[in-house]
């Protein structure tokens, strides 16, 4: 494996790895010709239900629909108040107001990336119903200050684990994964994460069995009896052939995971004495799974690094170059202004290195190198 062969995501090698195991599971699916709502399905919703250790898992076309289902579940009124995060993915702000709610945004930890509960509570009115962290990169919001929120003003938690699936918080003296601790959790299948299928895949999980009968039900057209509706839903389901897929992804997410956290701690010994840059930091108790490897670079250096290791055939990627707050669609529905300082300073800091699972020892080294060449110059 040479140093050109660098990609983020190392995809094609992961599907070599398990090609025997994969084409099979997708041959039987294709055999039978089950492709909607196929045996597989059940069967992944259930592995991944014991997996999480929690009562109810709902799959789903995608995490854009997962975050969807989760919110019309809640029976929430238009109008209402969303608390979320002013750095993430579009998603989560982007349904908020696509279903007549406010996307209200925080600030977020300079440290982490997520959400700066010390700031929630000054957002807080009577129209707020719910609050929504973003588990960002791999590591998890602070839950146990969002949950005491949350209690304190009797309010919905809807968790975002799209890049977190497999990450687990430390509260009330036991590891959780997340997702399980608020009211529903919500993560995505897409093929960088860190449980991937080969197309869009998503899923809702909670304890809760109202909610999960409510989001099982909106997910098929609002009916629990074929051609009976009782409310107006939404047409999302995972494929069986993505079902398939997963099951067999899903017993090696221990080991993808593993990897990550193995590259991880290699870029993190390499580059912490380096002053221009900022490595991540796990703090909370919670546990970082590295979906991405975010630095900090520092002095207006990242546009320049990011090129420099371009050149050298290393891919980077910049997650988020615009924070929520600043996306023209949210300032044009949006009658306030939401002042989100270090979400926009880290907009410009902010770059993300290869995490791949099947990153060599060789291009993990080939990167570091290159990473201080760059500051030696």
């Amino acid at each position: 494996m040479d140093n050109s062969t660098i990609d983020m995501v190392g995809l094609p090698l992961q599907y070599k790895d398990l090609k025997k195991e994969l084409d099979e599971a997708v041959i039987a699916v294709m055999e039978q010709a089950n492709y909607i709502n196929g045996a597989e399905v059940k069967t992944f919703a259930t592995a991944l239900q014991n997996y999480l250790n929690v009562e109810s898992v709902i799959p789903c076309a995608n995490g854009t629909d997962a975050l969807q289902l989760a919110l019309m579940s809640l029976n929430l009124q238009p109008g209402v108040e969303v608390i979320t995060t002013a750095l993430s993915f579009v998603a989560p702000a982007e349904v908020i107001l696509l279903l007549g709610f406010k996307p209200v945004f925080v600030d977020i930890d300079d440290s982490t990336f997520n959400i700066d509960c010390n700031k929630i509570e000054k957002y807080i009115t009577p129209k707020t119903k719910v609050l929504l962290p973003v588990h960002l990169f791999g590591q998890g919001a602070d839950m146990e200050t969002i949950m005491n929120i949350a209690k304190k003003h009797n309010l919905y938690v809807v968790e975002d684990v799209a890049q977190s699936l497999g990450s687990s918080f430390n509260i009330d003296g036991k590891n959780k994964k997340l997702g399980t601790i608020g009211t529903v959790g919500c993560t995505s299948f897409f093929p960088t994460k860190n449980l991937a299928c080969f197309g869009d895949g998503g899923a809702c999980y909670t304890n809760n069995k109202e909610v999960a009968g409510k989001i099982g039900m909106l997910a098929k057209h609002g009916s629990n009896k074929k051609y009976y509706h009782e409310e107006v839903g939404i047409n999302s389901r995972l494929d069986t052939l993505q079902a398939a897929i997963l099951n067999v992804k899903l017993r090696y997410l221990s080991k993808f995971i593993a990897a990550r956290v193995n590259v991880a701690n290699q870029y993190n010994n390499a580059l912490k004495d380096i002053p221009d840059i900022i490595i991540p930091k796990t703090e909370y108790g919670a546990e970082h799974t590295y979906n991405q490897y975010t630095i900090k670079v520092k002095n207006n250096k990242r546009d320049e690094l990011k090129h420099f290791l371009a050149e050298k055939n290393i891919p980077t990627q910049v997650y988020y170059p615009v924070s929520l707050n600043k996306q023209p669609v949210f300032i044009k529905y949006l009658d306030k202004k939401y002042d989100c300082p270090i979400a926009e300073k880290l907009c410009a800091e902010v770059l993300s290195l290869p995490i791949s699972t099947e990153l060599s020892q060789q291009q993990i080294d080939y990167i570091i190198e290159n990473i201080k060449k760059f500051f030696k110059r």
